[in-house]
């Protein structure tokens, strides 16, 4: 029985091609596939295609002759090549083909084929198309599929057709119409050119407002083989056809009507083998605009940028209101510089210009006398603006616009500074975003740590003299390497903690008004300012730019200075005018008798010239404020003049040498576009940190290692710390972190060795020892005390009665 079925079922040589797949299955999160082709006859006749490397959309373009009979069974398998040993795992999809209908196909020079992967027995999820095509042995080898004829419209087997769900089945087809059989050897390299083939399955048409465009190669070649075209006749009786438009009007010879799977209407010419948005022309009527064949007639945006609406509504024209004809005799002409052409979700085209930040439906390239319309002078380009001036700061919106921000005057603008343009009142207002400004100073290439190590070797018990001499030694480009500062007859290693405890114990001792560099401010004993009479040292000047140099070194290399000075001292070093204001923190008894002379009438009351005494070292001594001021009386008239000229002397004018100095050791460091971003508030933050320790918040983001939160020792140590005084909190705090500053955003931005690191509580030591800390990692060891009376008394005696570092 079997050999005389195999009589009647005698064998076959067909040709198998396999040109491609589009949207596979991608398994894992990090890498794509390798895919390759496996293709079976019967289980026995087995071929196997070439690798593609890392893709989701292989192309192969390889042919095969196999034998097959009436009753064979096709099976053409994908498989991950780096996984194709692996069970269950490399399977990307199979397509099974009855040979029956694999002969019928190559009988009728089907051409290409398409259909969706399907899974096997193993139940793996697959996706994506197989394309493939069947021929007789006896035509030509058939030709690659050119890449370029990828990328397009829906095809047939993605089209949804009224009454058609989306989830219904594809076609297998192409949408090319069926050639004629006489034709059949001169259609062989067209068949190879197929409409449903993707280079990219981002190409497919997708469920945003935005559609896809043409491809230009189609729309702009006519016919690969002009001197064949489709039977009509054969794509007219085609049932699946639209061959009118949505008001029953018939559609030009071979134009077919398409919806695609977002229920848009597209129209596929297949004289040319292009597809349009647009309705073809009624034959001998005159179309109203005649679009470039070119251009690709597509609501797509011309980058990939979010699509918005414009902001200027000018007043439709009737060559505006048509997008088509107003974009469509362009197509070969280039935008201006500095033009884009963007698209409102209904479609429509409109145009912006970003150097007037304008947008306007009028093409830019017609001519004006075409539209009417008045041409916008723009500002002359230049394209090597260079970069901002100082205090400026370029920011994008949440939409990705950008804008510019001024610090000098807190205000924000569109308009690029390095550009004369006018002033826009809807751009985001101002912020004292502290935290950015501190973000965008640290990012600045200028702030950038050296190659190399800064190495600074100090004895505690001259710890300015050393620090003065190993600093002073140095250049500024040496003093920007990585800061490693160790102390004399200590093991401790620098990952930050050591060189916290030196800017700790240095800025005590430089900012020592018994060194006579700067003195207390007359409002308290806290805030600090220049001492005018500090040139009874010679070398005053050469400590002024010590002092400067250290502060630069400090803000360079994110640490914190145990200091706090006049505000108008911050305001100096940000080159800011002083006001009387100021005056007050320097010498509040004069601040209020100026005060009185600008709000009273000093006419026959008052009898000053434009002179001022001070005392220096017990003598007084006049100092003229302008030329010849002594010969200048003070009146009602020039008072304002006068109290002006007071305030300038004595803040910044008596102490100008000292602090040219301080801003010379200073500015090696830190620039001065870049640290006048800040303002003379912000610029305290950064020198000094945050003065108040905020428990709740120290508690809030604390780490616990072999404690609970609950703990009994744990809320003895935070019962302890909330009954101090703040200096006591500080000195804890400086003990654990080396520094006795918190950072402007409180614990949580806590810096350690590698970067933010909380502070920890560690289970760790005797209860009859002494607490222990790690600084450079923001840890305090606690030994499980029996008592809070013990707690207290190790604590408080680790942090007043130690010193120096260990190694571990």
């Amino acid at each position: 029985m079997a050999s005389s079925s195999r009589l009647n079922d005698p064998e076959r040589p067909i040709r198998v091609t396999l040109y491609g797949a589009n949207g596979l299955a991608k398994r894992e999160l990090l890498s794509l596939p390798d895919p390759l082709a496996v293709l079976t006859v019967d289980g026995e006749q087995t071929s196997t295609t070439a690798i593609i490397r890392r893709s989701l959309s292989p192309s192969w373009n390889e042919h095969f002759d196999v034998t097959v009979r009436q009753s064979s069974m096709v099976a053409i398998q994908i498989f991950d090549h780096r996984k194709f040993k692996k069970r269950d795992q490399g399977f990307l999809g199979v397509i099974n083909i009855p040979a029956s209908e694999a002969i019928s196909y190559a009988l009728n020079n089907q051409g290409m084929i398409t259909r969706d992967l399907t899974m096997s027995s193993n139940n793996l999820v697959v996706y994506g198309q197989l394309l493939f095509g069947f021929s007789l042995t006896t035509q030509p080898a058939p030709a690659a599929a050119p890449s370029d004829h990828i990328a397009f419209l829906p095809s047939a087997s993605d089209n949804i057709y009224p009454g058609q769900s989306q989830g219904g089945p594809p076609s297998n087809h192409s949408f090319m119409p069926q050639p004629h059989p006489n034709l059949r050897s001169n259609e062989q390299e067209n068949s190879r050119s197929p409409s449903a083939l993707y280079s990219n399955s981002s190409l497919r048409p997708t469920s945003s407002h935005v559609a896809p465009a043409p491809s230009p190669r189609f729309a702009s070649q006519p016919s690969e083989t002009p001197n064949v075209r489709p039977n009509t006749t054969s794509s007219a009786t085609n049932p699946g056809r639209m061959t009118d438009d949505e008001n029953g009007v018939p559609l030009p010879a071979n134009w077919e009507r398409r919806i695609d799977a977002q229920g848009r209407t597209y129209y596929v010419d297949h004289n040319t083998r292009a597809t349009t948005w647009h309705r073809p022309p009624i034959p001998g009527q005159v179309p109203q605009s005649s679009p470039n064949p070119g251009l690709p007639q597509s609501p797509a945006p011309s980058r990939n940028t979010s699509t918005v609406a414009p902001t200027v509504n000018p007043s439709p024209t009737p060559s505006a209101s048509n997008p088509t004809a107003q974009a469509g005799s362009y197509a070969d002409v280039p935008l201006p510089l500095g033009w884009e052409e963007r698209r409102t979700p209904e479609g429509r085209a409109y145009f912006v210009d970003h150097h007037t930040r304008t947008t306007t439906w009028v093409d830019p390239r017609r001519a004006p006398n075409q539209t009417g319309s008045v041409t916008v002078t723009r500002p002359p380009t230049n394209t090597n603006l260079g970069p901002l001036p100082s205090g400026w700061e370029m920011r994008l919106t949440s939409t990705g616009r950008v804008y510019f921000v001024d610090h000098n005057t807190r205000t924000t603008s569109w308009d690029d500074p390095r550009l004369p343009t006018h002033v826009d009142d809807g751009a985001p207002q101002y912020k004292r975003d502290y935290r950015r400004k501190v973000v965008y100073f640290r990012t600045q290439p200028k702030m950038r740590v050296s190659a190399g190590k800064c190495e600074v070797k100090v004895r505690r018990n001259r710890i300015l003299e050393d620090s003065y001499g190993a600093v002073m030694a140095l250049t500024g480009e040496d003093l920007k390497r990585r800061l490693m500062v160790s102390f004399d007859g200590e093991d401790g290693l620098d990952y930050g903690g050591v060189s916290r405890e030196w800017f700790f114990l240095l800025s005590h001792e430089i900012f020592n008004p018994s060194y006579g560099l700067f003195e207390y401010s007359t409002h308290d004993n806290y805030t600090l300012q220049i001492n005018p009479a500090s040139g009874i040292n010679p070398d005053h000047l050469s400590y002024f730019k010590f002092i400067g140099r250290c502060l630069g070194l400090a803000i360079f290399h994110r640490r914190f200075l145990d200091a706090y000075f006049v505000p108008s001292f911050y305001k100096m070093i940000l080159g800011k005018p002083m006001s009387l204001v100021d005056l007050e923190s320097v010498e509040a008894v004069l601040h209020r008798s100026l005060v009185w002379m600008l709000e009273n009438d000093i006419t026959d009351v008052l009898d000053e010239t434009f002179t001022t005494t001070e005392e220096r070292f017990g003598e007084l001594v006049t100092v003229e404020l302008k030329s010849g001021g002594g010969d200048i009386p003070v009146t009602e008239e020039n008072k304002k003049e006068y109290v002006d000229a007071v305030v300038a002397y004595r803040i910044s004018k008596r102490v100008k040498e000292q602090f040219d100095a301080f801003m010379e050791g200073l500015l090696e460091l830190i620039p001065s576009d870049l640290i006048s971003v800040f303002d003379e508030r912000e610029l305290e933050l950064l020198i000094g940190g945050m003065s108040e320790i905020d428990i709740d918040d120290w508690t809030k983001f604390t780490d616990y290692r072999g404690y609970e939160k609950t703990d009994q020792v744990i809320e003895w140590f935070w019962q302890c710390i909330r009954s101090w005084p703040a200096e006591r909190k500080s000195r804890l705090l400086q003990f654990t972190t080396g520094t006795s500053r918190v950072p402007v955003n409180g614990f949580k931005d806590l810096q350690g060795s590698d970067g933010p690191r909380r502070f920890t509580i560690e289970k760790s030591g005797d209860p009859q020892g002494l607490p222990r800390s790690h600084t450079c990692f923001n840890r305090l060891d606690l030994p499980p005390y029996q008592d809070y009376e013990s707690l207290e008394t190790k604590l408080l005696f680790a942090i007043e009665e130690t010193e120096g570092f260990g190694q571990e």
